[in-house]
Formats: C-alpha cells, sequence, structure tokens
C-alpha cells in the first residue's frame, strides 16, 4: 500500500508540473482506442464482404481436396496471403518440393514490396503495432490504410485506426476460412474454378484503385502513372521471357521504375500542396 500511495502521488506531481497530459489518462486512451474503432469499422465492410467469401472458398477447396477443417484456420491464421494459400492447395496436394514452394511463396509475395514503399510514411513512429501492421498488410488493407481519410478534428488516433483495419480484416479472412472449413465437406456441386476469385478479386482491385486516381482522359499519365508502370513492365517482362518465367522479371521491373520515379514524384506532389 505505501508504495502504491507513492506511486499515486508520483502521477500527482507529474499532473500539475504538467507533464502528463489528458491524453494519456486510462479514460482517455480508451476513448481513443474505440473512436478509432469506430471510424474503422466502416472502411472494413467491403473488405469483409469479399474475405468471407473468398475465406468461404479457401476453407472448401482446402477440405474437398482432403485436408482437415482445422488447417485452413491455421493457415488463414501463419500465412494469410490469401494467393499464397490458395496456391498452398496445389503445393500440399502435389509432392514435395520445398525449393519450388519457397520460389512460388517469394514470386507471390513480392509485390509487398510495392506496399512496403508506399507506407514508410504512415507506419512510420507506429511503436509497437508496427510489426503487425506490417504483417497484416494484404492487398485490401493496403488499399483501405493507404487511401483512407482519417479526420483530424475527431480526434482519431491513426496508429489505432491502421491496426483496427489490419484486425478486422484478418478475422475476417479467418471466419470466412473457419465455414469453409467447417462445412466444405459438406458440399457436392463442382468446385473447379472457384480459385479463380483471386484473379477476379486483383482485377477489381486495380480497376477501384484506377477509378481513384482519376478518370478524365486528359490525364491518364500523370495520374495513373503507378499502374500504367504496372501493366507495361509486365507486357515487357511477358513479351521478353514468356508466360513461365515472366513474373520475377516483372517484379524487378516495376520496383526499378517506382523507385526511379519516386523523388520526383513526391517533390511534384509537394508542390502541388504549396500551390494550393
Amino acid at each position: 500500500m505505501p508504495k502504491e500511495h507513492a506511486r499515486l502521488d508520483q502521477v500527482a506531481a507529474r499532473v500539475n508540473e504538467g507533464n502528463l497530459t489528458q491524453a494519456e489518462s486510462p479514460q482517455s486512451r480508451r476513448s481513443r482506442i474505440f473512436t478509432a474503432l469506430r471510424w474503422a469499422v466502416p472502411n472494413t465492410i467491403p473488405v469483409l464482404t469479399g474475405y468471407l467469401f473468398l475465406g468461404l472458398t479457401y476453407g472448401v477447396l482446402m477440405t474437398t481436396h482432403g485436408f482437415p477443417f482445422w488447417l485452413p484456420i491455421v493457415t488463414a491464421l501463419v500465412i494469410y496471403t490469401g494467393s499464397m494459400e490458395f496456391l498452398l492447395v496445389g503445393i500440399l496436394s502435389s509432392s514435395f518440393n520445398p525449393l519450388s514452394a519457397f520460389l512460388t511463396a517469394v514470386v507471390v509475395g513480392a509485390r509487398h514490396l510495392f506496399y512496403g514503399i508506399a507506407m514508410l510514411g504512415k507506419y512510420r513512429n507506429m511503436g509497437w503495432k508496427k510489426a503487425y501492421l506490417i504483417y497484416t498488410t494484404s492487398d485490401e488493407t493496403f488499399s483501405v490504410n493507404y487511401s483512407a481519410h482519417i479526420p483530424q478534428d475527431q480526434h482519431v488516433d491513426r496508429g489505432w485506426f491502421y491496426l483496427w483495419v489490419s484486425f478486422l480484416d484478418q478475422m475476417y479472412w479467418v471466419i470466412g476460412s473457419a465455414v469453409g472449413g467447417l462445412f466444405g465437406s459438406l458440399i457436392t456441386v463442382d468446385v473447379r474454378g472457384l480459385d479463380f476469385v483471386m484473379t477476379a478479386m486483383f482485377m477489381v482491385i486495380f480497376l477501384q484503385q484506377w477509378f481513384q486516381d482519376g478518370t478524365s482522359p486528359r490525364r491518364i499519365l500523370p495520374d495513373h502513372v503507378c499502374e500504367l508502370i504496372g501493366v507495361l513492365g509486365s507486357l515487357a517482362a511477358l513479351l521478353v521471357f514468356g508466360p513461365d518465367r515472366f513474373m520475377i522479371p516483372a517484379m524487378v521491373i516495376i520496383l526499378v521504375a517506382l523507385l526511379a520515379i519516386r523523388r520526383p514524384w513526391e517533390r511534384r506532389g509537394k508542390n502541388t500542396e504549396e500551390k494550393r
């Protein structure tokens, strides 16, 4: 008890000295956390509708290929990269080839290099949250956190907003995978072609980003330079290396091009803001 009283006296002294702000009080901290949650939930609703269906599809594919119901749940928690998890069904169903599995994971996950570059500024000074934010940066979570408008006048904590978006998106995927894993064995219809939903999802993400950046035909180059680099870089690698070996060269081309334009693009953005 004396130690507790001494600690409370120290806290009171810090408050009187102005070293402990109201924002650091437990009540205020809880308020910031739940305020961020209230703002995060509406932003994740589109991801909810997509991830529940995609996760369900993944769970069904796993169980219909003879795997136990718990495996899609565990991989949804541990791997948490939708496209790789769909490929994992084929990898686990075929003969054991660790090198091929490793190279496939590297190629599929290489796109996260671009996500990391884009989120460098947003995830700076996030403390302990940063590790989880990096781990859960899926395609849709990146899209939400990168483009979300976080109102400053509502005192929404950016770090907690990003964390809630990341956590909720992962839970949507886990829940969908769990439902598919638990009830997939009851499905008797032909499930061939279900893995195409990942391709469709990437097309939706691309089109969403395109329309978000602008639709004016006169501003295709300035508004869509990143998308154009991705499309043209992939086409160039496809023509040179062929459909079986174009993925890694395409990633290298896109990465080099984005790094080359990063500094000029940032200066251009700053000049535009100053003119406004």
